[in-house]
C-alpha cells in the first residue's frame, strides 16, 4: 500500500474532537453508556483497544491506531504544515471517504454525547443544520453545510460523525462523499472503521488530546524513487469536514 501526505495548516487541523469548519446512523443512546465493560457493545461491533487483539501482524501501524489493509483502499495521512505533525487519517474508498482521529478520554466517562451537542451548536452557528440518526456504533451525527458548486449554484456539503468511547480514548470517524447520506455507499467504510484499533498508550494525558499518528516506516511516498506517481494510493486532498479547536 502506498501511502502520500496532505497538507493542513495550523488552522485547519483537527486538534480537539469538538465542531465541524466550513468546508466543503444500533439503539438509541452513545457508544460511551457500554464502552469498557467485557462482551458489551463496542467489543461485539468494534473497533477494538490494542489489548483486545493477539498482535500486530497483518495491520498498517500509524501510531495510535492500527488499520486493516483492504483492496481499493488508499490512506491519506493529514499534516499540519507549521509543525509538520501527522493530526489525521482519512481512507478513501470507492469515491468516498473516512477521516480518523483519537484521542485521550477520561477513564470513567466518554466524550461522544458532549461532543455531538458541540458539533450540533458548530454547524447551526454556520447556518447549516444536523440530525442525530441511528447506526451501527450507535448514535450518530448527519450535518449539512452550505456549500457553493464550480457552477456558482447553492447546495450543502455533507458529513456523518461516528463516535466510539473506548478505554481511555475516543475515536472519531467523518464520513464524507455518498457514504454520508447513503447506508449503502458507506458499508464498505464502516467496515473498515470496525476494525480499527486505537494504541492508547501508558502515559498521562489530558482529556480530548489526540494521540499522535505517524508515517509507517516502510511506507512507499508517491514522488520517491521507485515509485510512480500513476501508482500512488494517495492523492492531494480535497477539503472536507474537519474538526477545529474549542475551547
Amino acid at each position: 500500500m502506498l501511502f502520500g501526505r496532505g497538507k493542513k495548516s495550523k488552522d485547519e487541523q483537527s486538534e480537539t474532537a469538538g465542531t465541524v469548519e466550513e468546508s466543503g446512523a444500533e439503539a438509541p443512546g452513545s457508544a460511551q453508556d457500554h464502552a469498557g465493560a467485557p462482551g458489551d457493545f463496542r467489543l461485539g461491533k468494534g473497533p477494538l483497544d490494542i489489548d483486545e487483539i493477539e498482535d500486530r501482524d497483518g495491520y498498517v501501524d500509524l501510531g495510535a491506531l492500527l488499520i486493516a489493509p483492504a483492496e481499493g483502499l488508499q490512506l491519506r495521512l493529514e499534516v499540519e504544515e507549521a509543525t509538520q505533525r501527522v493530526v489525521a487519517v482519512t481512507m478513501d474508498l470507492n469515491g468516498s471517504s473516512l477521516q480518523l482521529q483519537a484521542f485521550a478520554a477520561p477513564r470513567s466517562e466518554g466524550l461522544w454525547d458532549e461532543i455531538r451537542e458541540q458539533i450540533n451548536q458548530s454547524v447551526a452557528s454556520q447556518g447549516g443544520e444536523t440530525e442525530e440518526v441511528s447506526g451501527a456504533f450507535g448514535t450518530e451525527l448527519v450535518a449539512k453545510l452550505p456549500a457553493e458548486a464550480a457552477d456558482g449554484s447553492r447546495g450543502f456539503r455533507a458529513a456523518r460523525f461516528m463516535g466510539v468511547d473506548g478505554p481511555r480514548w475516543f475515536l472519531r470517524g467523518v464520513l464524507g462523499g455518498q457514504a454520508a447520506l447513503e447506508r449503502e455507499a458507506a458499508a464498505g467504510l464502516e467496515e473498515l472503521f470496525r476494525r480499527v484499533v486505537v494504541v492508547r498508550g501508558d502515559n498521562p494525558m489530558p482529556p480530548r488530546e489526540l494521540l499522535q499518528l505517524r508515517l509507517p516506516k516502510d511506507a512507499a511516498v508517491p514522488g520517491q524513487a521507485g515509485v510512480p506517481q500513476e501508482a500512488s494510493a494517495m492523492q492531494q486532498p480535497e477539503r472536507g469536514p474537519e474538526i477545529t479547536q474549542i475551547g
